[in-house]
């Protein structure tokens, strides 16, 4: 039987208009890596890369076992969010990533995109960024996660899959649990 992996990919604004929401963002990194922990199923499987970005995006943790240590992510003191070039990064990443993962022999799932943000972007042309991505033949499911005042619409846009919102109540971990977990049993009654 061939392995399959599942690669993670949470993309985090780190902007000074997310400063408050940083500690919940970690938070929920842990929590996940310890649901993670908890399933057999999905720690074989799952591969996690974190992209932090403010006025530029950075990886702050390439794509590695899940149950590998995460990289706390740290508030930057940049008013600019640049969803363009974290989208363009990010879709660089998962094409070599998804090569990389073939070259390893094992059956590569449909990436997961996890975009963490209040979804305000100061960069006009984002959203071409954003098409490029989908029009890639590594196409990530992509999910939305809103913390704090929340642009509805721009966290539409990106998660096209589905939209989680911190202040419905649901916490961060939770969602990227679900999320995961949801691709993972999808996989099983295929």
């Amino acid at each position: 039987m061939v392995p399959e992996v599942l690669p993670c990919y949470v993309v985090c604004d780190v902007s000074s208009s997310m400063s408050d929401h940083i500690d919940e963002v970690n938070a929920g990194m842990r929590e996940f890596r310890g649901a993670v922990h908890a399933d057999r199923r999905a720690s074989a499987q799952v591969r996690l890369c974190v992209v932090a970005f403010a006025e530029s995006p950075l990886v702050v943790r390439p794509l590695s076992p899940a149950l590998d240590p995460a990289e706390t992510v740290r508030s930057r003191q940049e008013p600019g969010s640049d969803f363009g070039s974290a989208l363009t990064l990010v879709r660089t990443v998962i094409e070599r990533d998804v090569h990389a993962l073939k070259q390893e022999r094992v059956r590569v799932r449909r990436p997961l995109l996890f975009f963490v943000s209040d979804g305000r972007p100061t960069d006009p042309a984002w959203s071409a960024a954003l098409d490029r991505l989908a029009a890639t033949a590594s196409c990530p499911e992509m999910i939305a996660f809103g913390l704090g005042a929340v642009d509805r619409p721009t966290l539409g846009r990106i998660g096209t899959s589905r939209v989680f919102l911190g202040d419905d109540g649901v916490r961060l971990g939770i969602a990227l649990v679900s999320s995961v977990a949801r691709t993972v049993l999808r996989s099983e009654h295929v």
